[in-house]
This record gives C-alpha cells, structure tokens and sequence, in this order.
C-alpha cells in the first residue's frame, strides 16, 4: 500500500516545515517536515526542495516497514486505515507503533470499533499533553474510523514531535 495524496499533505501539515534545525518538544533535532536522524545537526540548513525530498524518502521508509509488519503481523487495513496509521508511525516511530496496543488491535482486527481511542492516548512528548497532538490524534482517529479526512492543519502551531525512531 501507499500514502494516500491527502495523508501527504495533512502530515505535511501537521509536522510544519522548518529549514533550520531545531529541537522538538521531545527534544529530538528535526528539519524540514519532521525528518530527524543522524543527519540532523545544530545549525543546519536546506532548501524547502530538500526539505520535499527528505519528507518523500522518510515516507516511502514508513511506508514500507509498515507494509512489511503488515504482512508479518497479518494486519489487514484499508486504505483510511492505513493512511492514520502511517500517520502515526511517521509522528511516533515504528517501533513505538509496534508495540502500542493500537497495531495488535489491528493486526487482530482492523474494524475494531475501539482502536480509534487508541490513538487519543498518544498525546505526550517530553512528559507534556501537546495540543497540536491532540488535533493530530483526533483527525487520526477520525480518518481510521471512517476516512474523514477534514480540513488541513494549522501549521501556525508548533510541530508536534515524539517520534523515537
């Protein structure tokens, strides 16, 4: 599977584009549209292509460990599903995503009418309710239960971030 045109824009949206480096509020150093990794050092600067370029290659890697724990964990989304899932692995991490209750839900049964609410409980980065991750979880949940996909975010905000991996 692949991220729908819509998931793009709303993480897009949602992790807010920077073309300085800079501390999340989980303190993790992040550029561009919430890109992080050893490549990411104080001070650094690229261009909004670049920054296009990273977001396109840290999403096809989502997307393929998520297919690839998909097919390993015999989880069976659709493609609203998928798409809040990815979502929430490109904020949270795959690692976290796989050991949340939210993917063994999943993975057991994709139309659980409780799994939306699993995504309302990932709120938190460095110890704090963030509010941008309150909207982005809701929208999440939304989008999961039912495909809504709603308006853009209001990147005014802060990004939210407290993806670990």
């Amino acid at each position: 599977m692949k991220a729908s045109n819509e998931i793009k824009e709303l993480i897009k949206g949602w992790e807010g584009l920077r073309l300085t480096a800079y501390r999340c509020p989980a303190g993790v150093l992040t550029i561009g549209y919430g890109h992080t990794g050893p490549d990411v050092i104080p001070g650094l600067r690229i261009s909004r292509e670049r920054a296009a370029e990273l977001f396109e290659a840290d999403l096809a890697r989502f997307e393929a460990e998520l297919n690839r724990w998909m097919t390993i964990d015999g989880a069976s989304l659709g493609q609203a599903q998928y798409d809040a899932v990815l979502s929430f692995a490109y904020n949270v991490g795959t690692s976290a995503l796989r050991r949340s209750t939210l993917w063994k839900k999943a993975c057991k049964n994709a139309d659980d009418p409780s799994i939306p609410a699993e995504f309302r409980k990932w709120t938190r980065a460095g110890g704090n309710v963030l509010p941008g991750l309150v909207k982005r979880r809701e929208r999440e949940a939304a989008i999961y239960a039912g495909g809504d996909y709603g308006i853009s975010y209001n990147t005014k905000e802060k990004p939210p971030c407290n993806r670990t991996s």
